[in-house]
């Protein structure tokens, strides 16, 4: 072997080996994500019935579960009853007094200015007897008390008939309305919990997992099942600082999604913020002069993707 195959060989070597000790560039890859809803319920109860499977596609307003709550139909019940006494006696003030409560409270009015009348003649007899000297002064003032007595009760029995022929009292009737209003917000409080054992769908979306099953009993505010909503998705990368370079917020770049072949995308970053102080990190240097932190990105796609999927991965392209 010749000198000059010797040194084009060891040329070649080289130039092998300096390209095989330059490293690789780093890829940015990140996640497709969607928005996802938790349906929780409002009312404890028992689930009863499941109206979808998972995977399924449901439109915004949709019947997802029904819970039922024996409760709930029995606070129902109370407040309706509550309800009813309300308006009878709201009714009973805005009526007044029966028909024969007001006769009767007439009669003793009527029977009181009899009493007056014969009172009024006694006493003007015992005051003509008393004028001809023939009875004491204590019997025309006992004469005169009882006529002075007969005329306040039959003040009295007028009162009480005046008070039977007009009724209850503004106030009262006010009273008695309020009352009724309260009911009413009974009832329509409990209703809305009624209203609430139908679990709907918040949204047009795939229903992404189903954490109930059906006779299960479910607490207040415990989610039944995630609705995801495949209209809105984006990319969620992780990024050490020092590969960051220019992607700002507002910057657009191209994507790759390797489950959907070769096309890119474009999307632009709208979200920007350092991760937790646990998350990755790494020195610069051995003897760890500073520490480089990893920064969470958000990457909205300016069209739709056609078939993209949570989970899905994302390559940022570098020379975007």
């Amino acid at each position: 072997m010749g000198i000059g195959t010797v040194i084009a060989v060891v040329v070649i070597v080289a130039v092998i080996g300096i390209f095989a000790i330059q490293p690789e560039p780093e890829m940015i890859t990140g996640e497709v994500c969607a928005d996802e809803y938790r349906v929780s319920n409002k009312v404890p109860g028992r689930l009863s019935l499941l109206y979808v499977e998972e995977g399924q596609h449901v439109h915004e307003g949709d019947t997802l579960a029904y819970i039922s709550s024996p409760e709930v139909d029995a606070k129902m019940q109370q407040a309706r009853a509550a309800r009813a006494a309300a308006d009878a006696q709201s009714t009973k003030a805005k009526n007044g007094a029966r028909q024969q409560q007001v006769a009767s409270a007439y009669e003793m009015w009527q029977k009181a200015e009899v009493g007056v009348d014969i009172a009024k003649k006694s006493y003007d007899r015992v005051q003509t007897l008393y004028d001809k000297k023939v009875v004491s002064a204590q019997k025309r003032d006992e004469a005169e008390a009882q006529y002075r007595a007969a005329v306040a009760t039959a003040n009295a029995a007028k009162l009480q008939y005046e008070m039977a022929r007009e009724g209850a009292q503004s106030e009262d009737k006010s009273a008695a309305a309020a009352l009724v209003q309260q009911a009413e917000g009974a009832v329509s409080e409990v209703a809305s919990y009624v209203h609430d054992r139908y679990l709907l769908a918040p949204c047009d979306g795939e229903v992404a997992e189903i954490y109930a099953k059906r006779s299960d009993l479910i607490g207040t505010g415990s989610p039944v099942m995630s609705i995801l909503d495949m209209s809105n998705t984006w990319i969620s990368v992780s990024v050490r600082e020092d590969l960051l370079g220019n992607l700002t917020v507002g910057k657009e770049v191209d994507i790759q999604i390797p489950a959907l072949g070769e096309q890119t995308y474009r999307a632009k970053v709208t979200y920007l913020k350092a991760m937790a102080s646990y998350a990755v990190w790494r020195a610069t240097k051995i003897n760890g002069q500073y520490d480089v932190k990893s920064f969470d990105l958000k990457l909205v796609p300016t069209e739709p993707i056609p078939n993209a999927r949570p989970g899905m991965t994302a390559i940022v392209l570098r020379d975007a």
